[in-house]
């Protein structure tokens, strides 16, 4: 089974690899099709941007995966201009930031806060299936999954999420970087949150009808 992931971000095909192993899906990305337009994201909410997405990607692919998510300060009230919400990459509306930009603006936004913050991604995902849309986000469990970000960013970063070399497991005390599950964010995520996504995933993809050996 083809799955087209609406990306281009190493990270986030990392991430969707890990979430549906042994699936027997073949994932492929917008850059594999020579896709060079881009969707619209202006959604309030990152399901909203995902669904937007989904369906624009949904013209090239029958079958597609799509991701957003916002990253917030418990520090900064929503309305704040510097809370990057679902503008990680376009802070304050600056152009895109490459990683290494976006390692130094937030090192230098964690240190007028004080040095450390407490924050938290918000996730949605949607799924484009021969014309159907599904998608999922979960506000509650978001919050409960927060970490701490710091001003001193680690000595490496991953590719496509730079901020993982600022953010903390509270649990472990570790940069997400230096976890020995190298799958990002997905480190503070519970097994119960983590199996919710997978369910939603492999519901909207029809995995078990499909696959009913797995």
């Amino acid at each position: 089974m083809k799955v087209l992931l609406g990306t281009t971000n190493p990270s986030k095909v990392n991430r969707f690899s890990n979430l549906l192993k042994d699936c027997g899906i073949e994932f492929i990305t917008i850059k594999d099709i020579k896709i060079t337009v881009e969707p619209e994201e202006n959604g309030k909410t990152p399901e909203e941007n995902a669904i937007l997405k989904a369906k624009f990607y949904g013209q090239y692919f029958d079958t597609v995966i799509c991701n957003d998510s916002g990253l917030y300060f418990e520090e900064l009230s929503l309305n704040d201009v510097r809370q990057p919400g679902l503008n990680v990459r376009t802070p304050m509306n600056m152009q895109r930031l490459s990683d290494e930009q976006m390692i130094d603006y937030y090192s230098k936004l964690i240190k007028e806060l004080g040095g450390k913050v407490s924050a938290f991604y918000l996730d949605g995902i949607a799924v484009y299936n021969h014309g159907k849309i599904y998608s999922f986000m979960d506000m509650e469990n978001a919050r409960k999954t927060g970490f701490d970000m710091i001003d001193k960013p680690a000595q490496k970063y991953f590719a496509g999420w730079p901020l993982d070399s600022l953010s903390i497991n509270r649990e472990t005390k570790k940069y997400f970087v230096d976890e020995k599950d190298t799958d990002s964010k997905e480190n503070i995520f519970s097994k119960q949150y983590k199996k919710r996504i997978v369910d939603f995933l492999k519901k909207a993809l029809d995995i078990d009808v499909k696959n009913k050996d797995l």
